[in-house]
């Protein structure tokens, strides 16, 4: 299979870079700049992009790269940082820009070039760099420049190396798409097989093999991924399938009920049913550390799970609805994404269990896990729900938990999310939620003072969950909710609505 590699120095817009190859139906995946020359010859890639980066090349402790990976052979993008490390290393000099470029310039093209055939002459492209080239390798030459940068991309066709010292990943470099389509299908000869229906025949065979005659188990939150990728499974091997759905007493409004109908009349999964939301309750009652909170579900979730699986015989699998995004964030390595959050889909779980891991979806992102599950016959309505975190209401508690708490959180995200459906407004919008604060204020209710709880609520659109934005309302819609959930929801007398986009700020509270 045709595969792109990128390698990461560190750039905020690696994962963008990975979006924009997928959407031209070419696979890509992410590895950081320590990965070794011995690993890219395994992965025999179609060709290598090495993305931008904060640092200096001369910086010290600056991420580096095998000079080896460089002459690989294949066709090679560098972007900004990647541009500056291939030049360090083939003997070209990279130096502190008396002006240095952020945002907005104009690219002038002065030489015919692979990468830019159907560009305009001039166009505009995003730059982010304090440091430029002052002299590039020998056999090189400058095909554009801007008006900081001399040197503004470069290239070497007989080596298939190629650097670029803008972003073309990210939407503000106009013709951005068509500089990286040029990369993909006039140098590396892609051709754009990339597709739900490839990838969901490539996992089932995987799948097949991999599995052979044991059985399976999944566990089915009753979100989108864990729910797609127990059908991706169940097509591979039938009813060597065993799905488990925990109850954890932390999910939304009738979601159980809902979920049950889905799973035994629509999908027909095999699904064990367990309540345990009094166990996972009593184990968070007087916990407020969010981080703390999310490791007692997970301990918890491993306890009855655990309990559960032993009673299937042969169970030598667990599969898990990891998606990209999970893994990124919770990796930690010089030079790639730093740690943000823990994900409960990322990591524990197979040591104690002594289960090995199927996470078919590890390489994906969210649309794409949508768009294999409309290709596997799961409905759209269910497909088009909002992202849910694993830990469910908890980290929408922000403090510490209770039944009270989650009963108020559940009625007033009912009436929101409710709103947003009849207005139309819910498949606009990339995940949207109520979060109960903990702060009560005073208020006023007919002739009585009040001292009650604060809701938050919030609703973003993104992509793929690794950026996003707040959604603009408009006024009278969050006026409208605002005045129904204090009004029918009582223990609320006050409603706010979070502005704050990711980043700086995560989508979640907690």
């Amino acid at each position: 299979m045709e595969k792109i590699i990128i390698i990461d120095f560190g750039s905020q817009y690696t994962q963008l870079i990975t979006r924009r190859i997928r959407e031209a139906n070419v696979f890509s995946e992410i590895y950081p700049h320590t990965i070794s020359y011995k690993k890219i010859q395994e992965l025999a890639p179609t060709g290598i992009i090495l993305s931008g980066g904060p640092m200096s090349v001369y910086d010290e402790d600056a991420p580096d790269i095998d000079e080896r990976i460089i002459n690989y052979g294949v066709p090679i993008l560098g972007i900004c940082y990647g541009l500056q490390i291939i030049c360090k290393k083939l003997g070209g000099i990279v130096e502190p820009a008396k002006d240095r470029e952020y945002g907005k310039a104009i690219l002038e093209i002065t030489e015919d070039s692979k990468l830019f055939a159907g560009v305009s002459p001039k166009t505009t492209v995003w730059m982010s760099h304090g440091d430029y080239l002052t002299k590039y390798p020998e056999g090189f030459k400058v095909t554009s420049i801007s008006e900081h940068s001399p040197i503004c991309s470069l290239e070497n066709s007989d080596r298939q190396i190629y650097g670029v010292q803008f972003h073309p990943e990210v939407m503000h470099s106009v013709e951005g798409d068509k500089i990286i389509g040029n990369f993909l299908f006039k140098i590396c000869n892609c051709k754009g097989e990339w597709s739900p229906a490839n990838f969901i025949k490539h996992s089932v065979d995987s799948i097949k093999e991999t599995v052979g005659d044991n059985n399976v188990i999944c566990a089915l939150s009753g979100g989108v991924d864990s729910t797609v990728a127990a059908m991706l499974v169940k097509k591979a091997i039938g009813d060597k399938l065993y799905c488990i759905h925990i109850d954890n007493g932390l999910m939304r409004k009738d979601e159980s009920s809902k979920i049950k109908s889905l799973f035994d009349e629509q999908l027909r999964l095999n699904v064990k049913y367990i309540d345990a939301s009094d166990l996972f309750l009593g184990r968070l009652k007087g916990v407020s550390d969010p981080e703390t909170k999310r490791k007692i579900i997970g301990s918890t979730f491993i306890d009855v799970f655990d309990k559960e699986s032993k009673q299937i015989e042969n169970a030598k699998y667990l599969v898990q609805g990891t998606l990209y995004p999970d893994v990124i964030e919770s990796v930690s390595v010089k030079g790639a994404s730093v740690t943000i959050k823990s994900h409960h889909n990322v990591g524990g779980l197979p040591e104690k269990m002594n289960l090995k891991l199927i996470e078919p979806f590890r390489e994906l992102f969210k649309d794409e896990v949508r768009k294999v599950g409309r290709e596997l016959n799961i409905p759209d309505y269910f497909l088009a729900r909002h992202p849910f975190p694993g830990p469910g209401l908890a980290v929408r508690v922000v403090g510490e938990i209770s039944k009270e708490m989650l009963d108020l959180l559940r009625e007033a995200d009912d009436i929101y999310i409710t709103a947003l459906k009849e207005t139309g407004l819910y498949h606009k919008i990339w995940q949207a939620f109520a979060v109960i604060l903990p702060i009560q204020s005073v208020g006023v209710m007919g002739d009585n003072r009040t001292y009650e709880n604060v809701l938050a609520l919030r609703a973003v659109t993104s992509q793929d969950g690794m950026t996003a934005d707040w959604y603009r309302f408009d006024g009278d819609f969050l006026a409208d909710v605002s005045n129904k959930i204090i009004n029918k929801v009582k223990g609320i007398n006050r409603v706010v609505y979070d502005i704050s986009s990711k980043p700086p700020s995560t989508i979640e509270w907690e």
